[in-house]
């Protein structure tokens, strides 16, 4: 199991970084090993310590949940 440190973004906000492999597979990279195109992930609390990360085709409205990918 691969461990990411949890980053300082901003005053308001952490990150952490997905594997370019994960990425990847997804077919979110070009050739060049770039993010292609825009993307944007949903990001939900599921348990104590435990998030969800899931990709949405659009965002429309923020008071509708995301279009999922399947």
């Amino acid at each position: 199991m691969a461990l990411n440190k949890l980053r300082k973004l901003d005053k308001n906000s952490a990150g952490v970084t997905l594997p370019k492999d994960d990425l990847r597979l997804e077919g979110l990279l070009d050739e060049d090993g770039d993010l292609e195109g825009e993307n944007h992930v949903h990001i939900r609390r599921v348990d104590d310590g435990e998030w969800s990360v899931k990709l949405v085709d659009e965002i429309d409205d923020q008071s509708k949940p995301p279009k999922q990918r399947v």
